[in-house]
C-alpha cells in the first residue's frame, strides 16, 4: 500500500472515531454526572420506618406545617457534596393546595449535589407514589424528583423531571453512586405545576408525568422496603405539594 493510501485511510479511521465519540458525548443526558463527592462517602444510618400493609395511605399537603421550618415527619439529608439543603414550608399563592408548599431554597450550585427530604412515617415495598411539583429556579439545574425504597441518602430509586433539560428519568443510586435506569423527553416548564406518580410492584417501576406514562422499567437494585421521600439537585430551587402515597 502506497504511503498516500495509508495515510488517507488512518485519516479516515481518525475522522470516524471522531465522529462516534462526538454523537457520544452529545448522545448524553447533560445531568448524567455520575461520580460521587468523597466528601459525602458515607451517611447516616436511617432511622427505622414500619413496613405498611397494603391499603395503608399517607397525604402530606404541608398545611398544617410551621412556616419556615421542614415538616415535623420529615427529616432532611443529601447525597453527593456541597452545603446542606434548607427545606421550609412556606405560603404560595399557585399552591394546588391551599396554602402551604415545601420549597427547597438552597441554591449552592455543586452540581453532585442531590438534597433529600425524606419521609420517617413509614417504609414501602409496592406503592403508588404522587407529588405535584413546580419549578421555580436555577442555573445549574431545574429539577424535582420522587425518591422511593430509600435505605439512606445513598442508596435509593428516584425518578426526576428537569425543566433546564426537558426530560424524566430514572435513576438507582447505589453507594452514592447515580445510575439512569431509563427516560424520556417531556417538555417540563419551569412556574407551572405538574405532576410526578409512580407505580412499583416488585422489580416493575412504571412512571407518569402529568398523567401520561412515560417510563415503564424492571430492576432489581432494591427489592425491599424502604422511605419515600422529595428530591433536588444542585441549585435548584422547587417547590413541592400534595404528596401521596398507598401500599399495595
Amino acid at each position: 500500500m502506497s504511503k498516500l493510501k495509508l495515510g488517507l485511510l488512518l485519516l479516515v479511521v481518525v475522522g470516524v472515531v471522531a465522529f462516534f465519540g462526538f454523537r457520544a458525548l452529545n448522545d448524553r443526558d447533560e445531568d448524567e454526572d455520575e461520580k460521587p463527592s468523597s466528601a459525602n462517602s458515607t451517611v447516616a444510618t436511617e432511622p427505622p420506618a414500619p413496613v405498611q400493609v397494603a391499603g395503608k395511605e399517607f397525604t402530606y399537603n404541608f398545611d398544617s406545617g410551621e412556616a419556615g421550618k421542614i415538616p415535623v415527619k420529615f427529616h432532611a439529608a443529601l447525597t453527593g457534596s456541597g452545603s446542606q439543603p434548607e427545606w421550609i414550608v412556606q405560603r404560595d399563592a399557585s399552591a394546588p393546595s391551599q396554602p402551604n408548599v415545601l420549597a427547597q431554597t438552597s441554591r449552592d450550585q455543586t452540581d453532585y449535589r442531590f438534597p433529600l427530604a425524606i419521609v420517617d412515617e413509614g417504609s414501602f415495598r409496592d406503592l403508588k407514589l404522587s407529588v405535584k411539583f413546580k419549578a421555580v429556579d436555577g442555573k445549574v439545574d431545574r429539577a424535582a424528583g420522587l425518591v422511593f425504597r430509600l435505605r439512606d441518602a445513598n442508596n435509593y430509586y428516584v425518578v426526576r423531571a428537569n425543566a433546564l433539560e426537558d426530560n424524566y428519568n430514572l435513576y438507582h443510586v447505589v453507594k452514592g453512586v447515580r445510575r439512569e435506569i431509563t427516560g424520556s423527553e417531556v417538555k417540563v416548564t419551569s412556574g407551572e405545576w405538574h405532576e410526578i406518580r409512580i407505580e412499583a410492584v416488585g422489580n416493575k417501576i412504571t412512571c407518569y408525568f402529568d398523567g401520561q406514562k412515560k417510563i415503564e422499567a424492571t430492576d432489581d437494585t432494591f427489592g425491599d422496603p424502604g422511605k419515600i421521600g422529595l428530591w433536588t439537585k444542585a441549585d435548584s430551587v422547587t417547590l413541592f405539594d400534595d404528596l401521596h402515597v398507598v401500599a399495595e
